[in-house]
């Protein structure tokens, strides 16, 4: 993306009318059914706020440099919508406890095979072969298949509590270990081994860009986290309309979290498509994979706190099905990405099991 001398008049007006969308919603639709038009307005704001979020990310990422410009985006993403689960299962009580744990096998699964499939197929398209360090890389999977593991897996297999859960200690520990793991990763991408996550060809492969700006960096960084605020507030307000459209189709209540997952991370699949179109693979993984690690990472420990402050017992473990599909996409994800160079074979593979996780969620 081009970045401009200043900023274009429609990425500051599209987080605005995002928020003068939800308090109009507020004020005429927060008590019952919303009306068509209501709901095509929210709608258009939603991807209005998410091209917005990619552009200002971009000014963001230009400024500070990688690896720092993917985990800003990543982490701000994550963190507002853990603030959503958590402001979910407060409102819902006990019966939501398995929210977080649906939330999380979306988003992961979506990552996986979906976000880093389209990267590597369009890349793979228009540039033939494509290059990466599969050093941090191989780091990233590596923390992530043991965060996956130990947090959705694992919970099925213990027997202090019956059922897909842990007991309370069990818990606090797997949280702790979660924050350990992501904490680490974070370090060694950005302090201690940053150039693992640096286009091949270092820090002067990214010199290049037009410099940013400070006062206009600044202000990109607040509208930002206004724009990913509003996009996961509009993806909630729009949900009971879709999940009452998904039912009416006879589609499973799941396919509703599936949806609300890819709307939530359109901003950063967005970046990494164009990353990936641009032919800085590096970038586009690094969001990819940052964007699962802190969806786990972030969002466990944070659940758990909730959970542990009201007494309900978190579920965590998924069924056979999805831990087959989960280890299926860890095992191939890793495998596609050893070599440091991609083809479209590799994007058409993961694709082809995104394909597969969307289609058993629909016909189970």
């Amino acid at each position: 993306m081009k970045i401009q001398s200043s900023l274009p008049i429609w990425t500051i007006a599209a987080p605005v009318l995002g928020w003068l969308a939800l308090g109009a919603k507020s004020a005429l639709g927060g008590a019952g059914a919303l009306s068509p038009l209501l709901l095509i307005v929210l709608a258009a704001c939603l991807f209005g706020g998410v091209l917005a979020a990619v552009f200002h990310a971009e000014v963001v990422a230009h400024k500070i440099g990688e690896p720092f410009g993917t985990l800003v985006l990543a982490v701000a993403v994550t963190a507002i919508e853990v603030a959503l689960i958590v402001s979910l299962m407060v409102a819902g009580g006990a019966e939501t406890t398995g929210l977080a744990r649906d939330t999380v096998y979306a988003a992961v699964m979506l990552i996986l095979n979906g976000m880093v499939g389209l990267c590597l197929l369009f890349g793979g398209g228009r540039h033939g072969e494509q290059s990466f360090t599969a050093t941090g890389v191989s780091a990233a999977l590596a923390t992530l298949a043991a965060i996956s593991v130990l947090t959705m897996v694992l919970p099925n297999y213990t027997i202090t509590t019956p059922g897909p859960s842990y007991n309370s200690s069990q818990l606090i520990f797997i949280a702790v270990i979660s924050l350990v793991l992501y904490g680490t990763f974070v370090l060694v991408q950005t302090v201690r081994h940053r150039e693992y996550f640096l286009p091949q060809g270092g820090v002067a492969a990214e010199e290049h860009a037009a410099p940013v700006p400070a006062r206009m960096a600044w202000i990109s960084g607040a509208l930002l986290l206004a724009c990913l605020g509003c996009v996961v507030l509009l993806a909630k307000a729009l949900s009971p309309s879709l999940e009452a459209a998904v039912l009416k189709l006879g589609a499973p209540k799941a396919l509703v979290g599936i949806i609300i997952a890819a709307v939530v991370l359109l901003p950063e699949g967005i970046a990494a498509l164009q990353a990936a179109r641009a032919n800085r693979l590096q970038t586009s993984l690094n969001l990819a994979l940052g964007s699962a690690l802190a969806s786990i990472g972030l969002t466990i420990p944070c659940v758990a706190i909730v959970a542990l402050l009201n007494g309900w017992t978190l579920t965590l473990g998924i069924d056979v099905k999805s831990t087959v599909l989960l280890l299926l996409s860890l095992i191939v994800t890793s495998l596609s990405l050893t070599g440091g160079r991609t083809t479209i074979m590799q994007g058409t593979v993961l694709l082809t099991i995104c394909a597969v996780y969307l289609f058993v969620t629909i016909v189970p």
